[in-house]
């Protein structure tokens, strides 16, 4: 059976800081080559540089500023807008025009200023109408990366709703009732593996979910519902909580229970991609699968109340070839559980009588650098031990079993 590892990784990983560095990189090159063409108006011009980037969007800044002010002055609950003007994206580049006028100012480069002026008055008019044309934009990769980092994505806070309002609350209390199922169920109990005692969460990448797992895959059969959890939530006296027992066969016949379910917030981005007013296609669909995917699995493990009460299983979409494709997913999941989370020690074996050995052989494999047993009495209790021996005294020679009898060395 092949291992999770050898799938192709599925799921993105968080966009790093490529962009920065090599920005950064780019403007230290191009400052040292400045500083040797230039040399000593290499000041002056920097300080225009800044004031001509930082102009554009203090511009277009005000013009966000009269928008706020005349028609959503509403949305800051009775504080004026004028107290939020950092919202508007105007007093970063303010204090960069600032710091780069004083600057040059202080600097006393000679540069050609009548002519620098014309530059100073089209660029931030030309930048406002550019973004107001939508041509001056964040691109998609800039706005992922914005929602990405501060958590704004649909699948963030679905992953965040279904953590804290239905798995922190079942994870824990899973291990009390599949103990309460297998000692109601005598026949099942041999069937439940220590790697199957967990919620087995299925997140189709499509995020098509089937309500029956018979109609996915015929070797996967509903057997029989957990005890059911009660809880007051949200004003509800004794809201339930039930989990579904699977059992799941190979291709041999071979039967391991185990509790599955989908994770029900992929239905609000199926519903959300078929609705056309949510302008949520199925691009958008799948990377909100994913990013919900890595972030529920970043959740829980940091989450000690469901540490390794739980496995989220990502069912990719390519699969149509083959019919049990689902099953073999559960399957291996539990075969790598079992076997790397925990190790099946082998059998005893019955070892071929030893040939008979002398005591000081024997001896000699039983004892060890310090003096102590080894082998089989590792796994014994520690007991004391006494020495029969007569204590002998150090001053005087030691006779050894050969009957040699060596000199004395003069300490007494």
């Amino acid at each position: 059976m092949p291992s999770l590892r050898s799938q192709p990784e599925l799921v993105p990983s968080p966009r790093g800081p490529l962009p920065k560095w090599c920005a950064l990189g780019v403007a230290v090159v191009s400052m040292v080559m400045a500083t040797i063409l230039f040399q000593e108006t290499v000041v002056g011009w920097v300080c225009v540089a800044v004031l001509l980037l930082s102009l554009c969007p203090l511009v277009h800044g005000i013009f966000l500023f009269l928008e706020e002010v005349v028609n959503h002055n509403n949305r800051y609950r009775g504080h004026s807008v004028l107290a939020h003007p950092w919202d508007c994206g105007l007093m970063r580049p303010l204090l960069f025009i600032v710091l780069s006028s004083v600057v040059l100012r202080l600097s006393g480069s000679p540069l050609p200023l009548p002519h620098l002026w014309i530059l100073l008055w089209l660029c931030p008019v030309l930048y406002a109408a550019l973004r107001s044309l939508g041509v001056l934009v964040l691109s998609e990769v800039e706005l992922s990366d914005i929602c990405e980092t501060r958590q704004m994505n649909v699948a963030h806070g679905l992953a965040w709703s279904f953590y804290l309002g239905y798995l922190q609350l079942v994870l824990p209390r899973l291990e009390e009732a599949i103990s309460a199922f297998c000692a109601s169920h005598q026949s099942s109990a041999s069937l439940w593996s220590r790697g199957s005692k967990r919620l087995f969460i299925l997140i189709p990448i499509n995020a098509n979910i089937s309500h029956k797992l018979e109609n996915e895959d015929e070797r996967v059969h509903f057997y029989d519902s957990l005890p059911n959890s009660q809880l007051d939530r949200g004003g509800v006296r004794g809201r339930v909580y039930k989990h579904s027992v699977y059992r799941v066969f190979n291709h041999k016949g071979q039967a391991h229970d185990c509790v599955l379910e989908y994770a029900t917030p992929l239905l609000t981005l199926h519903s959300m991609s078929q609705d056309r007013s949510a302008a949520f296609g199925e691009p958008q669909r799948r990377e909100q699968v994913l990013l919900f995917y890595r972030t529920l699995r970043d959740i829980l493990e940091r989450s000690l109340e469901c540490r390794n009460r739980y496995t989220l299983i990502l069912l990719n979409d390519e699969h149509e070839g083959d019919p049990h494709y689902l099953s073999k997913c559960i399957l291996r999941h539990l075969h790598q559980q079992d076997t790397e989370e925990y190790p099946i020690l082998p059998s005893p074996r019955i070892h071929p009588p030893q040939p008979e050995q002398t005591p000081l052989t024997a001896q000699g494999q039983h004892m060890g650098a310090w003096g102590g047993h080894r082998g089989q009495d590792l796994s014994k209790d520690p007991t004391l031990m006494f020495s029969t021996d007569t204590p002998r005294t150090l001053r005087g020679p030691v006779e050894t079993s050969d009957g040699f009898k060596p000199k004395h060395n003069g300490y007494s």
